[in-house]
């Protein structure tokens, strides 16, 4: 049978952990799960195999009558974090079943890939977003030495004149969906729902992350 190794969780915050020779490393703790199996999606109905899991149950008077129904059919109740898991193929979870932090022990696993909405940065300069140098600190310079200087330019491969398309500006910065790759898996508390990753991982402290076993390294 073909056991999804995947889960929905949040990022509970940072912490050190000494191997065996005394070494301390950083590690990043995860409440991962229990999660529900709001609906299973197959390959006949649907186009593609996939789970809809739920994480963090909340009250229904905090949610919307689609979602309340939605959840009802699965004999649950509406949850914070639904996110949808694409399977290559069909799994023997059915709706309403419960996904915990178990299935990466039993499938003995070492690496994680974890995806998760890194810490907003607002709007910020080009030095800070892009790692611009800035202008001269003198010699003419005068209160535009954090500026990105020049964005037209005439000669650029012969697209004539204007911005280009992509040109490396101020904005927003941050906020966007990151994933880390190959994270090793440190320990798992079953009883508390926990997983220590070795690293950083992406987003604030109580942040939504999904964690799977890494695509690439085992």
């Amino acid at each position: 049978m073909f056991m999804m190794v995947a889960i929905l969780g949040k990022k509970i915050g940072m912490t050190r952990v000494f191997d065996d020779k005394g070494a301390a490393f950083p590690a990043t703790v995860i409440e991962a799960g229990p999660c529900a199996v709001l609906q299973v999606k197959t390959s006949e109905r649907d186009g593609y195999e996939a789970l809809q899991l739920g994480f963090q149950k909340t009250k229904p008077s905090r949610s919307k009558f689609p979602g309340i129904g939605h959840a009802a059919k699965a004999q649950t109740v509406p949850h914070r974090f639904v996110r949808e898991i694409r399977l290559t193929e069909a799994a023997d979870q059915k709706p309403g079943d419960v996904l915990t932090v178990e299935a990466f022990s039993e499938n003995e696993v070492k690496y994680v890939d974890v995806v998760g909405t890194s810490i907003g940065k607002g709007f910020q300069g080009v030095m800070k977003r892009w790692n611009f140098s800035g202008q001269e600190a003198s010699h003419g310079v005068e209160r535009k030495h954090r500026s990105g200087g020049s964005i037209g330019g005439s000669g650029d491969l012969g697209e004539g004149r204007g911005i280009k398309l992509g040109k490396k500006m101020a904005g927003h910065m941050g906020a966007e969906r990151c994933t880390v790759r190959n994270q090793r898996l440190i320990s798992i508390d079953k009883d508390r729902n926990l997983l220590v990753v070795r690293g950083a991982i992406p987003g604030p402290k109580g942040g939504f992350v999904i964690v799977s076993k890494a695509k690439t390294k085992q």
